[in-house]
Formats: structure tokens, C-alpha cells, sequence
């Protein structure tokens, strides 16, 4: 476990990120929108695909961290784990949103953060085609892209009446989950579906006020969980416990939004 870090690695873990992102940015390009771009299916029922794209991102970024971390653990979807000696951990979603990227929509991204088994010290969410970077840890909360370079802060507490809530899928889960997610819809201005990690990064730049998905994978939440919080969010569980390691995630503005939803997400 490493608990505290100087400033000198807390510099080199962010260009090491920055330079995954980078990588991944580099071998996913060429794939998206491409003639004939295929995707094998992971489950024997249902559907969840893996392209080309996720794969090279993967290893583009596994073999730049041999290189610059080599005594780092590294977790990714498409590769697994390996197991490293730092203490420090390596947690990459080449892809977040395959079946976005499959449908050519540009809200699929890169997620990467580091940390340790308390959770992602640092993360960040690429966008490679509209070139959009959100970039969250260790004093860093921006967000990079055509805009220029903006400073990362979540929205003000507002009423959920006022609100604006995002999830990926509307079925939410489980037939539970999903009434459990219904309830608090109800309650807000507007909802949204379908952005997968984009919608993350719209909460740590004080567009939307909430999202909320379950089911999710350590490897789906470690890198937006990062930036929201450097931006001044919070990021738990249904229950306001730890969710670094996946499952039923709240990403919230501020702690107000936060227990105000909660209020509307107990679910067995």
C-alpha cells in the first residue's frame, strides 16, 4: 500500500498518464469510423463487444508502462492483471463505451488512473477524436481540449428538482436497481442516457449534476472517480460507501446532490 508519495513521483505519474493517454490516443485513431470495423462478443448471451481498438489502445499502453513503470501492478480490461511491486497500481479501460465507438459516437473514451488499494490517486478520461482531455489528481483538475485549457470544477448544490441526471443504460441494472434509478428520475429536471465515461467528465466540469449506473467494473469508475473528486465531487456507492472497486456508483457535484440522491437509490 503507498499512502504517500513526494512531489517528485506525483509529477512523473502525471506524465506517465499523459503519455498512455497519448499512446492509446495513437493506436485507437485509426480504427474508429473504419471500413469493416468488426467486434467480437465477450458473453455467450447478450452482448458486449470488444473491437481492434480496445485491444491495441491496451497494449500500446501495457508496453509504455514495462518501459516507464516496470515495477507497477497493472489492471485492464482486456488483459487482465499483472502483478507488479510498488504498491502502486495501474487501472486502464482502453475503450469505455465499445458500443459507442462501434456506432461512430465520439462519447466513448480512454480511462486511466493510479493509486492504491485505498482507491485512484490520480485519473483521467480521453476523448481522442474531439481531442478532449479531463485530468483530475494530485492538485491537477483540468480539462484539456477545444476549448483550450479549463480548470475542472463540479457544479453548486442545487435542489434535485433543478438537476440533470445521466446513466448509460436505461434498464439500470437489475428490475430493482432500475426502480431504484426511477424513483430518483422523477425526482430531477432532466435525464439522459447513453454518454458511458463522457457523462463523468460532465460532472467534473459543472455541466450535469449526477450520474448514476450499476454493474460497473473497477476498471469502469477508478479514472472518472479521480477527476470528479479532484473537481470538487464525490463518487460512492449506493449506500455513500467506497466504490473504487465497482458496483452500484453514484458520481455526484457536491455532497448536497449526493445525499439527496442516496435518499432515492435504497435498493435491497
Amino acid at each position: 500500500m503507498v499512502t504517500d508519495l513526494t512531489s517528485e513521483t506525483k509529477q512523473e505519474l502525471l506524465r506517465v498518464a499523459e503519455a498512455l493517454a497519448d499512446a492509446a490516443r495513437k493506436a485507437i485513431l485509426p480504427y474508429f469510423r473504419a471500413d469493416g470495423l468488426t467486434a467480437d462478443n465477450k458473453l455467450s448471451e447478450g452482448f458486449d463487444p470488444v473491437t481492434e481498438g480496445d485491444r491495441a489502445a491496451e497494449r500500446a499502453m501495457r508496453d509504455l508502462l514495462a518501459v516507464l513503470r516496470p515495477k507497477d501492478t497493472v489492471l485492464g480490461e482486456e488483459f487482465g492483471l499483472t502483478a507488479g511491486e510498488s504498491g502502486l497500481t495501474w487501472v486502464l479501460d482502453p475503450i469505455d463505451g465499445t458500443r459507442a465507438f462501434l456506432s461512430g459516437t465520439p462519447t466513448w473514451g480512454v480511462l486511466i488512473a493510479v493509486g492504491d488499494d485505498n482507491g485512484p490517486q490520480l485519473g483521467v478520461i480521453d476523448q481522442p477524436y474531439i481531442g478532449e482531455r479531463f485530468i483530475g489528481g494530485f492538485g491537477e483538475a483540468r480539462v484539456d481540449g477545444p476549448h483550450g485549457t479549463r480548470r475542472l470544477q463540479t457544479r453548486a448544490p442545487r435542489d434535485l428538482a433543478d438537476a440533470i441526471l445521466f446513466t448509460t443504460f436505461p434498464e439500470v441494472g437489475t428490475p430493482q436497481e432500475g426502480q431504484a434509478f426511477q424513483r430518483l428520475s422523477n425526482e430531477v429536471k432532466l435525464t439522459r442516457f447513453g454518454l458511458d465515461c463522457y457523462a463523468y467528465g460532465l460532472v467534473a466540469a459543472g455541466q450535469i449534476d449526477l450520474v448514476v449506473e450499476a454493474g460497473l467494473q473497477a476498471y469502469d469508475i477508478q479514472g472518472p472517480m479521480a477527476v470528479i473528486e479532484a473537481a470538487g465531487g464525490i463518487v460512492t456507492n449506493w449506500e455513500g460507501g467506497p466504490v473504487h472497486q465497482g458496483g452500484r456508483v453514484v458520481a455526484a457535484a457536491n455532497r448536497q446532490i449526493h445525499a439527496a440522491a442516496l435518499a432515492f437509490l435504497s435498493c435491497p
